[in-house]
C-alpha cells in the first residue's frame, strides 16, 4: 500500500490499535485526539501522586490478536488481580456475581418466598412481547426480583425508566438465564464454576499505562499522535473524504489523507462532515443519546477499608452508583500504603445538575455519602478530586436502533471512511471488542472485507477461563449472565461482568 496516510480520529483503545496496526501495513498513521492524554475512557488520571482508573478496566479477552498486543506492549508490567466485587444493598453485602442462597439469606425468608411466588406467577403468565428491558427481565426473574436487583440500579446508571430501555440491550448482555437456571446451578453446579474468571490482568500503573505504551510505539514507528487537537470539519467530495480541519492552541490546520478511521461519537462525526449529510441523517444523529459520568476521587487516612475492587451501591437513598478501591487493583495506584484511595462514581447527563455541580460541592457530597453508607470505618477524607467523562456510554433507548440504522446506511456509502470503537459505532463495546474493530478496519484497507458493525453481535461477551491461548470462538450457550451497564456496572442475578 506504500506510505499512504491514514487519519485516525480518537486516541482511545480502538484508535490507537488502528494506528499501531497501520504501521504494520506500511501506512503512516496520524492520530488526532482532543484530550491531553491517550486512552479515552480507558485513560488513567493522576492527582497528587494518586492514580485513578476512569472506568474500571479489567484486561481479559478471548481474542488472541488482542491478547498478543497486550502482552507485546506491557510484558511483565501486568499483574494478576483477584476479582472481588460485591453489591451493597440495605446495609448488607451480597456476593457478586449474585449467589442465589447468599442473596436469599440476606433478604430473609419472607422476601425470598415472595420472590419465588412472583417468579412462578410470571412463568405462568409472562409478557407476550418483550420489547423493553423491564419485560425481558421480568419474564425471566419475576417482578419482585426484577424490582429488587435490576430496576433501581439500572435506572440510576442510565437515567431513564427501565420500560424505555430496549429489550435487545438486555438480550445482548444477559443471555440464556432464568431464576430456574440460577437455582439449578446453585444446587447441582453448572458451567459457572468452570467459566467464571476469578482473576484478571491489570497494568501496574493503571490502564493508561497500556495506552501510553501504544502511543509511544506509534511515534517510534513513524506515526504521529497529536494531543489537544480538535477536529472541526471533515471535508469530503461526494462520498470520499479528502481532509480534516483541526484546531490546536488556536491554530487551524488541514490534514489530508488517503484513508480515514473515526472513533469519535457518531453524532459529532455526522455534524462535522462538510458538506453536511442529508437532513434525515442529521436528524437521526441528533436523536442518539449518551450517558456521562463523573468520578469523585477521595483519599482517606486509613488503609484496607474493604477488600473489594469495587462495590455496587443499589440503594436509592444515595446518588453514588459504584465505589472503586484503587489500591485493590494495584498497590502502585496509591503512593502511600497507609492511605486508601477510592472513586465514587456518579452517572449523569452532560450538562445536568449533577454534572454542573462545582467540584468542591461534589467532594462534599461524596464524602457525606461514603460516610452515610458506613464503609469508611472511621477514616477521614484528606483530599479529593473530580474527573468528568462526557459521552461515556451509548444509550440503548427505545428509538436508538432506528436512528442508528439510518446512520449506518449513510456511512457505508463512503469509500474511505470507517467508524470503530464504542462511540464510533454507538455500541457498548468492551475494550477488546473496540480494539478488534481497529484491527479489522486496517485489514479492510489491505483488501480484506470485514463488516465492523457486526464485530460483537456474533461474539460472546462471556468469560471463559482457559489456560490455553485465547482465540476468537463462536458463541456457545452459557448459563451465567453479564451486566447491562458500564463495565461490570449492572449486577444481575448470578451474573458476572462483561469487562471493559
Amino acid at each position: 500500500m506504500g506510505q499512504q496516510r491514514v487519519i485516525i480520529i480518537g486516541a482511545g483503545p480502538a484508535g490507537l490499535t488502528a494506528a499501531y496496526q497501520s504501521l504494520k501495513h506500511s501506512l503512516r498513521p496520524i492520530v488526532l485526539e482532543t484530550g491531553d492524554k491517550v486512552g479515552g475512557i480507558a485513560r488513567t488520571e493522576q492527582h497528587n501522586g494518586y492514580r485513578f482508573d476512569v472506568g474500571g478496566h479489567r484486561f481479559y479477552t478471548k481474542i488472541g490478536q488482542v491478547q498478543d498486543l497486550w502482552r507485546e506492549m506491557l510484558g511483565q508490567d501486568f499483574r494478576k488481580v483477584p476479582r472481588l466485587s460485591r453489591i451493597y444493598y440495605r446495609d448488607r453485602f451480597f456476593n457478586y456475581p449474585l449467589e442465589i442462597f447468599n442473596a436469599l439469606f440476606n433478604l430473609g425468608i419472607v422476601p425470598s418466598f415472595l420472590i419465588l411466588v412472583s417468579y412462578v406467577r410470571w412463568k405462568i403468565r409472562p409478557y407476550r412481547q418483550e420489547e423493553t428491558f423491564e419485560q425481558w427481565v421480568t419474564n425471566r426473574f419475576g417482578r419482585r426480583l426484577y424490582r429488587t436487583f435490576f430496576k433501581t440500579y439500572t435506572e440510576k446508571v442510565w437515567g431513564i425508566p427501565c420500560h424505555e430501555i430496549r429489550a435487545d440491550w438486555a438480550a445482548q448482555r444477559i443471555r440464556n438465564l432464568s431464576l430456574k437456571t440460577a437455582i439449578q446451578n446453585a444446587i447441582f453446579g453448572g458451567s459457572k464454576a468452570k467459566s467464571l474468571i476469578n482473576e484478571f490482568d491489570y497494568p501496574i500503573l493503571g490502564p493508561g499505562q497500556m495506552w501510553e505504551r501504544f502511543g509511544a510505539a506509534i511515534e517510534r514507528g513513524g506515526g504521529q499522535v497529536r494531543l489537544n487537537t480538535e477536529v472541526l470539519q471533515i471535508k469530503h467530495d461526494g462520498m470520499r473524504v479528502r481532509s480534516v480541519i483541526t484546531q490546536n492552541a488556536g491554530q487551524r490546520i488541514e490534514v489530508e489523507g488517503a484513508h480515514f478511521i473515526s472513533s469519535m461519537a457518531l453524532v459529532d462525526l455526522i455534524h462535522r462532515l462538510d458538506p453536511p449529510p442529508p437532513p434525515e441523517v442529521l436528524a437521526a444523529a441528533a436523536k442518539l443519546n449518551y450517558r456521562s459520568f463523573l468520578i469523585v476521587g477521595l483519599v482517606l487516612d486509613r488503609p484496607n477499608l474493604f477488600p473489594d475492587n469495587w462495590v455496587y451501591v443499589h440503594g436509592a437513598e444515595v446518588k453514588v452508583g459504584r465505589i472503586q478501591n484503587f489500591g485493590n487493583w494495584s498497590a502502585a495506584m496509591v503512593p502511600h500504603p497507609d492511605k486508601t484511595s477510592i472513586g465514587m462514581e456518579y452517572f449523569c447527563n452532560e450538562g445536568d445538575a449533577l454534572w454542573s455541580t462545582p467540584d468542591d460541592q461534589l467532594i462534599r457530597l461524596a464524602t457525606q455519602e461514603f460516610g452515610a453508607l458506613r464503609l469508611a470505618g472511621g477514616a477521614t477524607v484528606e483530599d479529593g478530586v473530580v474527573i468528568r467523562q462526557p459521552r461515556a456510554y451509548p444509550v440503548y433507548d427505545s428509538g436508538y436502533l432506528a436512528h442508528l440504522n439510518v446512520l449506518q446506511n449513510y456511512l457505508r456509502g463512503f469509500e474511505n471512511l470507517q467508524t470503530i470503537g464504542r462511540n464510533g459505532m454507538h455500541r457498548y463495546n468492551n475494550q477488546d471488542h473496540s480494539m478488534l474493530t481497529g484491527l479489522l478496519a486496517v485489514k479492510n484497507l489491505a483488501g480484506e472485507r470485514h463488516d465492523l458493525w457486526n464485530v460483537n453481535t456474533e461474539r460472546s461477551y462471556y468469560e471463559e477461563f482457559s489456560t490455553r491461548r485465547a482465540e476468537p470462538s463462536p458463541e456457545r450457550p452459557v448459563t451465567e449472565a453479564v451486566p447491562v451497564g458500564p463495565s461490570e456496572s449492572i449486577p444481575t442475578a448470578v451474573s458476572h461482568p462483561s469487562g471493559a
